[in-house]
């Protein structure tokens, strides 16, 4: 009689569901190019944030003895032309920088969500609204800036300001051409004929539903505030000088480009690394987050 059982190899294991489509870390990362802007962004806002435990020096000290001394071991990237220790200055000031960036990117974001998303909503107010944010942009973004500054003042509140106002209407922009989509949607229909409040339709169904090309647009205002308020610093209208940034030091040492070219070279290499990271990492959250540009990673 002839052997019905079967064989006693391995039994085959069915493919986990859900495999075809790659993770949001697994497209984020894909790139060696990102894994190392990351890192790179990262390693220099984590010294900046830690510049008083990483600094060599008080950034403030001066000396009229060592002032203008190249690169050396006591002092890595030489002193300015009172005797400060560049690399100290140089840590204190991005923390100033990236703070001015952080807080750009958020609350040009809060404005720009607040915009959007009313104008999306309520058609009494998208025409002047959208007038409003076309009138914005057709403006420079630097020259904007420069008015805003020179009417609310050089501090690094009026500063953050200015710059807020400057890119809130990127955002508003596409929140509220996603906003005036989703509207149609049948299930905001339907909240609507079950009597939901529009407050509580634009935060659940909208503001939900746009959260990722916000974030993109944020990253990307980051870095274009950190490059705007290196511009204003550098023409001598910015964050007052007694706070330092990036384009503080750069001002300060363009009138020794001859004979100390390290007092430019040392804060704009700084804002290039940190500009060019937060775009690599900018572009690479768009095509995580997208899920389109997803699947075909």
């Amino acid at each position: 009689m002839a052997d019905t059982t079967l064989s006693s190899g391995t039994p085959e294991t069915a493919e986990p569901e859900g495999t075809g489509e790659p993770g949001f870390f697994r497209v984020l990362l894909a790139r060696r190019s990102v894994q190392v802007s990351l890192i790179v962004f990262l390693a220099i806002a984590i010294l900046c944030l830690f510049a008083s435990l990483v600094a060599p020096a008080n950034p403030d000290a001066m000396s009229v003895r060592m002032r203008l001394q190249g690169p050396s071991a006591a002092h890595w990237f030489g002193t300015d032309a009172f005797g400060r220790d560049v690399l100290s200055r140089l840590l204190y000031a991005g923390r100033s920088s990236l703070s001015i960036g952080l807080s750009v990117a958020i609350l040009s974001s809060l404005l720009g969500v607040a915009i959007g998303l009313t104008a999306g909503f309520f058609s009494r107010l998208d025409w002047p609204f959208s007038r409003m944010i076309d009138a914005m942009m057709a403006f420079p973004d630097i020259l904007l800036a420069l008015s805003l500054v020179a009417i609310f003042g050089g501090t690094l509140t009026n500063v953050v300001i200015a710059l807020s106002i400057v890119y809130a209407p990127r955002v508003a922009r596409i929140v509220r051409a996603s906003t005036m989509v989703i509207r149609e949607m049948p299930y905001v229909e339907a909240a609507r004929a079950l009597g939901t409040r529009t407050w509580r339709i634009m935060i659940t169904h909208a503001l939900r539903n746009i959260v990722s090309p916000i974030l993109v647009q944020a990253t990307f205002i980051f870095a274009y505030a950190m490059l705007a308020e290196a511009g204003l610093s550098f023409l001598g209208i910015g964050v007052d000088p007694e706070t330092p940034t990036w384009g503080i030091m750069v001002n300060e040492g363009r009138q020794y480009l001859d004979t100390a070219i390290y007092l430019i070279l040392f804060p704009g290499v700084a804002i290039s690394l940190s500009v060019l990271t937060l775009q690599i990492v900018g572009d690479a959250l768009r095509d995580a987050l997208d899920p389109h540009l997803a699947k075909e990673a």
